[in-house]
């Protein structure tokens, strides 16, 4: 009877089998990765439109630099605006102040609010070095 016994399947027994134990847990796992990734893409594209709105807002102030200092007959601010619709962006404030120029451009994703700011013109003047007596 002990012989017969050690013949029969766990389940014929009466014991649990763990078959297919393998592919549950596998498929929890593809399905822990999958909701990961869910979760993290649209995050990381936040970093990607934060490049993009950083680069409006150069590109604007760069632009509207050159318009100030008379490269170009248009209104620097309108320039920057125009820039920054290009990219997708809202212009929210632009200062002339002199030949620099500091534009703040913005734009929403995901119900968050990013802006960035960037200031374009000549290098400030350095003061002269001290002279040794």
């Amino acid at each position: 009877m002990i012989a017969a016994a050690r013949r029969l399947p766990r389940a014929a027994a009466g014991g649990a089998t763990d078959a297919g134990s393998g592919s549950a847990l596998a498929l929890g796992i593809v399905a822990a990765i999958v909701a990961l990734v869910a979760v993290l893409l649209p995050l990381y594209s936040v970093f990607a439109d934060r490049a993009r709105i950083a680069a409006a807002a150069d590109a604007g102030a760069l632009a509207a630099a050159d318009a100030v200092a008379g490269f170009s007959a248009v209104d620097p601010c309108s320039l920057a605006a125009a820039l920054a619709a290009e990219a997708g962006a809202t212009m929210a404030s632009c200062v002339v102040d002199g030949l620099v120029v500091t534009v703040v451009v913005s734009d929403a994703i995901l119900g968050v609010t990013l802006t960035q700011t960037a200031t374009a013109g000549p290098p400030p003047a350095e003061p002269e070095p001290a002279r040794i007596r």
